[in-house]
């Protein structure tokens, strides 16, 4: 019985399915190196494939019409359907306690005035090599570690891998769930309190949550606890230019799952609402998509822009980028 379940299903889906589907689902799993556990869930896979492609060749239709700022493209993500991508990559806790942690300092605004143009702090060496966060809604964590690093460079001039693991690890206590979701000021809190992070190389990804082995022999970065900026644009702008890589959430929609390049707006972004959480580690204006924001995601260099996307900046806080940032003190 089952295995005549398993030709129907086989069946229908080769039908659904061109010889041209079947080559590019070839050369995207030699790729990507994929390995399916049974014939029914690589048909499934082939099938979500084959509908991410199709929604990408309209929209990409749709960016060479001039209808929008950003271009899609298939990734290593192209057989996950989109409630699986929410699941599995996005990981910002929605009812967070915002009162479970205080800031140590408001943030102070420095100057608007003579910021540059263009920042980018990939150029000055205070930005890591793009991470990958596999499975595991951890993406706060990395978060955290990036705007850390960048802190620690520009104060020490050297460039410190640190640990997400020891994060999603040993931070239960101040209400993140590992790869569940999580908080970056809850993160930057948990940090000073313990007297440090470990670094990367003694401490490596998993992409799972695990026992705490945090080793105070091992820390790459300690922080005097962590600063909130006002939700203003403006202002993490300034932060940006005058502080260094801050962090925030964002809300992520399917749409940002195989961004390719340009600058990325969606009108039906919730400022109010956050899912993923990135790092900013720049800004700039875009002569056919406008201002925008560089950002660091944790989706490895294959993702996007080498890892990075442009997100729009300066139309009304697009995707909540400017609606929960900080960044910690060292």
């Amino acid at each position: 019985m089952r295995g005549a379940f398993l030709l129907v299903f086989v069946m229908a889906t080769v039908m659904a399915v061109s010889l041209n589907d079947f080559e590019s689902f070839g050369n995207f799993k030699l790729e990507h190196k994929k390995h399916y556990k049974s014939a029914v869930e690589e048909m499934r896979r082939l099938q979500i494939y084959v509908k991410n492609q199709m929604k990408i060749m309209q929209h990409n239709m749709r960016f060479e019409q001039g209808l929008v700022s950003y271009k899609l493209k298939l990734n290593q993500y192209s057989d996950l359907d989109d409630d699986e991508f929410e699941r599995d990559m996005y990981g910002v806790l929605p009812d967070i306690d915002d009162n479970f942690t205080q800031p140590a300092f408001n943030h102070r605004t420095l100057s608007f005035a003579n910021l540059p143009d263009y920042v980018d702090w990939r150029e000055k060496g205070a930005v890591t090599e793009v991470k990958t966060q596999g499975h595991c809604g951890s993406c706060w964590a990395f978060s955290t570690t990036g705007a850390l690093e960048g802190q620690v460079f520009i104060k020490t001039n050297r460039l410190i891998s640190l640990s997400e693991q020891n994060l999603i690890d040993c931070t239960s206590n101040y209400r993140c769930r590992g790869c569940e979701a999580g908080w970056m000021n809850n993160a930057f809190q948990y940090i000073k309190d313990n007297g440090g992070i470990d670094t990367e190389a003694s401490y490596p990804y998993e992409a799972n949550n695990g026992q705490c082995r945090y080793d105070p022999n091992n820390i790459g970065a300690t922080n005097k606890g962590y600063v909130k900026i006002p939700r203003d644009e403006n202002k993490l702008k300034e932060a940006v230019a005058n502080v260094g890589p801050i962090s925030v959430a964002i809300n992520s929609l399917p749409s940002i799952n195989h961004y390719g390049d340009g600058v990325y707006y969606e009108k039906d972004c919730n400022p109010n609402k956050h899912n993923h959480a990135v790092l900013v580690v720049g800004y700039g204006t875009d002569e056919d998509g406008g201002d925008y924001w560089i950002v660091k995601n944790s989706w490895g260099k294959r993702w996007g822009r080498d890892g990075y996307i442009k997100m729009a900046r300066n139309r009304d806080n697009n995707c909540g980028i400017a609606s929960s940032a900080s960044y910690p003190l060292v």
